[in-house]
């Protein structure tokens, strides 16, 4: 097969963006294009988050969240301050409100100092003097959590990755792959383009372009959609940065909380209910092809046993400005519910199994260079939750070394 770049990815998110400024930047001389079904960049998870630099505190020592993390968040700061990119390193608080949340809040004390990062065990002073306006029983503060302008950042890894020959095609989304021993040709409404690798960075559509690929995902992506309010212009001075609830590890969200963004702007949330399309941004988008395939898989009915009481609370704070309001008041109690007007919600591309299990860390798939038996021609990313954004860079340059890997294995 006659090849028309050598490696093609799927999906112009951030992690798409960052594997084609890798492959330009550690692999020069790579032919590289990029598909977006869009008309803009980082329109979906990248564009629909708070902002938040991780620190990584959250992650399991040793897991691809806890290394890309950590050192991610370190990388991300000084790719926004070389690159003149809107951040700030502001620290977050993370409030315990009840006697019965200190046992994980010290265990989270206990990872974060595992994984490496600076963190000070506040009393109910030590939170005042952070956040006046914020009450807690403890709480952990830690310094290198931070704040930035993730769709700039995207944008700017398009254009670095640009001017070293890699190209951005919009309004381009994918119809077909057929992959053969000597390359892939993919099916655009443009016409065929011919590759030698694919990278799937297609973020909600992940698992459906694994399979046009010819790929087992092992995995189906179930949206869950985040509904955030913000704060009015006259009431944003009740929190100044990052406030966090304890999480509880029941639930495999984070639940609720407040952070100050680039612009000065609050955000309050989000909470987390099923999407009903993988690009359900409120309750009246619905895609019936969308919500047959999640209805059908059998991982979202064990999900629904194992969790349908928290969902049931997520689903009345969906449903009720006062609901989410009073989950608000547990960490700012002087927020009313003129206070909150509803913002731009969200919707989290969770990879789940069959089993039900919600897949916590990175997922790959494909082509694997530690495995000669794995299937060539291909590398998915299949799960890339929060940090994603933060990890950007480490995540791009995995995928990279992949994709050559690949190149190189023929």
């Amino acid at each position: 097969m006659k090849h028309d770049v050598q490696v093609l990815v799927v999906g112009g998110g951030i992690v798409g963006l960052s594997t084609a400024y890798a492959l330009t930047r550690e692999h020069p001389g790579t032919g590289v294009l990029v598909l977006e079904k869009e008309s803009a960049p980082a329109t979906h998870q990248t564009g629909r988050n708070s902002g938040v630099i991780h620190s990584g505190v959250y992650y399991r020592p040793g897991s691809l969240k806890a290394r890309y993390a950590t050192g991610g968040a370190r990388e991300m700061v000084a790719f926004c301050r070389e690159q003149g990119i809107a951040h700030e390193v502001t620290g977050k608080l993370i409030i315990a409100t009840d006697p019965a949340e200190l046992p994980r809040l010290a265990a989270l004390a206990e990872r974060g100092r595992a994984n490496g990062i600076p963190l000070t065990e506040l009393d109910p002073a030590g939170i005042r003097a952070h956040e006046p306006e914020v009450t807690g029983i403890a709480g952990l503060h830690l310094a290198t959590t931070g704040i930035c302008d993730y769709p700039a950042v995207a944008r700017r890894y398009a254009d670095l990755a640009g001017q070293t020959g890699a190209e951005l095609r919009l309004n381009t989304p994918v119809l077909g792959i057929a992959r053969r021993a000597d390359g892939v040709t993919v099916t655009t409404p443009h016409g065929e383009v011919r590759c030698a690798v694919l990278v799937n960075c297609a973020g909600l559509h992940s698992d459906r372009i694994a399979r046009l690929a010819g790929d087992d995902p092992g995995v189906r992506i179930v949206p869950f959609r985040g509904e955030y309010y913000e704060l009015v212009p006259e009431r944003r001075a009740l929190v100044r940065g990052l406030v966090y609830p304890v999480p509880d590890p029941a639930f495999p969200f984070l639940g609720v909380h407040l952070t100050r963004g680039v612009h000065g702007d609050v955000h309050v949330g989000p909470n987390a209910v099923p999407a009903l399309a993988r690009e359900g941004y409120d309750w009246r988008t619905l895609r019936p092809r969308d919500l047959a395939e999640t209805v059908r898989f059998p991982g979202t009915w064990r999900i629904a046993r194992r969790h349908w009481r928290h969902e049931v609370g997520e689903l009345h704070r969906s449903l009720s400005k006062r609901a989410f309001t009073t989950a608000v008041r547990r960490l700012l109690p002087g927020v009313a519910e003129a206070d909150l007007v509803p913002a731009t919600a969200g919707v989290r591309a969770q990879a789940v199994a069959r089993d039900g299990t919600l897949l916590d860390d990175f997922a790959f798939a494909g082509f694997d260079p530690d495995d000669p038996r794995s299937p060539r021609r291909a590398v998915h990313v299949l799960n890339a939750p929060s940090p994603a954004a933060t990890a950007s860079l480490g995540i791009g340059r995995e995928v990279a070394r992949r994709a050559v890997a690949a190149l190189r294995a023929g």
